[in-house]
């Protein structure tokens, strides 16, 4: 009966473990967005993907057509915001190529509304503005680090209720 029970318990693991290997999909990074309006999509990224605070990382931006092909030469401003407090600002900068990555030192700890200004683009009139959120690490690492934990702590019960009362049944006389 035991062996049974563990033969389809192996079973289930491979074909549960089969399904993901018809598509492969890149990891996208938990602090990145994207946003199309008009005509144009903006891109945003932060490496590492959650930056510690009071430490350089390096913000992302990339532009793209809606064909998906980068612009070259435009002008970008970027406007960040913490609990609804403009904190920092890099004003309009001419940009030659269609990604543009710099360092950034974030500050606060927590979710910060950045908004990305677009000037003087191709069939727009005025500026275009893309909001996104963007978060730094200390709220949030705990809350990843305890689910995963978790998770283990009870895969680890259940093979322990699985497996335990046949082991104990074997070492009685």
């Amino acid at each position: 009966m035991s062996t049974r029970r563990s033969v389809f318990l192996i079973i289930g693991l491979i074909l549960s473990g089969y399904v993901g290997f018809d598509s492969a999909y890149a990891h996208s990074m938990f602090n990145s967005a994207e946003e199309f309006y008009g005509g144009y999509r903006v891109q945003v990224a932060t490496t590492p993907e959650f930056p510690q605070i009071d430490e350089p990382s390096q913000f992302l931006v990339r532009v793209t057509d809606e064909n998906f092909e980068e612009v070259d030469k435009f002008t970008m401003g970027i406007r960040i915001f913490y609990n609804e407090q403009q904190v920092n600002a890099i004003p309009p900068t001419e940009i030659e190529t269609g990604h543009w990555d710099f360092d950034f030192i974030w500050k606060n700890a927590g979710n910060h509304i950045v908004k990305i200004d677009l000037y003087d683009m191709g069939g727009t009139d005025g500026i275009l503005t893309y909001t996104f959120n963007m978060g730094t690490q200390n709220p949030f690492g705990f809350i990843f680090f305890g689910a995963i934990i978790t998770g283990a702590l009870v895969f680890a019960g259940v093979i322990a209720y699985i497996y335990l009362p046949g082991f104990f049944k074997k070492s009685k006389p």
